[in-house]
């Protein structure tokens, strides 16, 4: 029986089959989630936060803290087919990944609609690990019709995997005895040994900042969260939730499933679905390697334009745009968009929001309609918008190698 699935498997209990799983770290989690907000994410009991939002968001952009990747699906593609197989299914170029390298992907309908986003780990030649938010595992199979010599696993129990975000991360690292994750690049995977296995860090994370994940094997997942705290009491770690983590994302400029997008297999209504070009992912589709899945419908969009795209938007005063409705002119006449995900940045001291935007719009006058309430009572403003190229939050920090010491 799955350490997961112990909740799942209690004679005595009517709801059995109900009830979420629980993940490796969940004793150490339990004990730490004073606030007991508990969500769920792939079937397990996640947090939502532990204590307090905003304190946790400060510990990931001034000290360090814990994030739980233990629901995040992951699949091995094994075989001599691997490669292809992969290559054939998602928009970039996997022939240019080299060992231990991660990199980031997305993958379409035959219509060019987005599935879903994740990342690929070259583990070996003939070895791949895909991570992404939801489960993906009928597709990778339908993926792999006509290539014989893959095999693809679902992983996700197989791992306990954690991540290790903030300025103070590679210092804790360091203090475990991990001197050599000095020389990780972004995006780079080291393995070094643990007690009696091998513990995978790769230099990656959601949150635009400094920042690592842990992969290691269920059975040492405790050791291995006792071994970071006790490195990390100096540097304030801090375990945060799915709240804290939208924070960092959104300052990141990086997409969220149901915000920014929504998956194309589940989307019902035409078109309420997005192409990589519509979330300004065009940079990810490589139209110089052979087929792929939507390649056609893509190379049309691109060639026309998307009628809209994702945009990252700068808005006057302090009143988040959540949900606005955005506008051409002042007086709300012409509606050219909508806010996707928007907050107050406390690092970056601005009102922040990703959006749709009309594509022609873009080059004209952007307001934002904003409703907002101030002890219970509703009030509306209309607010300047403007276009930001780049990321709210990227500090020199995420790209460092080796890292300064905080």
């Amino acid at each position: 029986m799955s350490k997961t699935d112990i909740l799942r498997n209690d004679p005595t209990d009517p709801y059995a089959g109900e009830r979420l799983k629980l993940s490796y770290f969940h004793e150490r989690e339990s004990a730490l989630n004073l606030r007991d907000a508990w969500s769920s994410w792939n079937g397990f009991k996640f947090a939502d936060y532990y204590y307090d939002v905003h304190y946790e968001y400060f510990c990931i952009r001034n000290t360090c803290g814990t994030y739980d990747i233990c629901p995040m699906q992951k699949y091995l593609v094994e075989g001599e087919d691997a490669l292809v197989m992969l290559n054939r299914m998602v928009t970039r170029d996997l022939r240019k990944l080299r060992d231990n390298r991660v990199t980031y992907v997305a993958w379409c309908t035959d219509s060019g609609r987005l599935i879903d986003d994740g990342t690929i780990f070259r583990l070996g030649e003939e070895r791949y690990l895909l991570t992404c938010g939801s489960p993906c595992l009928a597709w990778l199979r339908k993926s792999a019709f006509g290539f014989d010599r893959v095999q693809i696993t679902d992983a996700t129990e197989d791992w306990a995997a954690l991540s290790l975000q903030g300025p103070t991360s590679f210092a804790v690292l360091q203090r475990m005895g991990f001197g050599n994750v000095a020389a990780l690049k972004p995006f780079d995977i080291g393995h070094y040994p643990f007690r009696d296995t091998t513990l995978m860090i790769s230099r990656t994370g959601f949150t635009g900042d400094l920042g690592y994940e842990l992969w290691v094997d269920p059975e040492h997942a405790l050791p291995m969260w006792d071994a970071l705290y006790s490195a990390g009491a100096d540097f304030g770690i801090q375990p945060y939730g799915e709240s804290a983590t939208n924070m960092a994302r959104l300052e990141a400029g990086f997409i969220m499933p149901y915000m920014e997008f929504n998956e194309a297999l589940k989307t019902v209504n035409f078109e309420y679905d997005q192409t990589p070009f519509e979330l300004d992912l065009g940079w990810l589709v490589d139209f110089k390697k052979p087929h792929f899945n939507g390649r056609s419908a893509l190379l049309a969009h691109k060639q026309h334009g998307p009628k809209v795209i994702l945009t990252k938007l700068n808005i006057e005063g302090n009143k988040p745009a959540e949900e606005s409705i955005l506008y051409g002119d002042k007086k709300c006449s012409q509606e050219i968009g909508y806010v996707t995900s928007a907050m107050w940045s406390p690092a970056v001291k601005a009102n922040i929001a990703l959006a749709m935007v009309n594509s022609e719009a873009l080059s004209g006058d952007i307001w934002a309609e904003i409703y907002y309430q101030r002890e219970l009572r509703h009030h509306h403003k209309v607010a300047r918008c403007t276009v930001q190229d780049k990321p709210f939050w990227s500090p020199d920090r995420a790209r460092a190698t080796p890292p300064e010491l905080v």
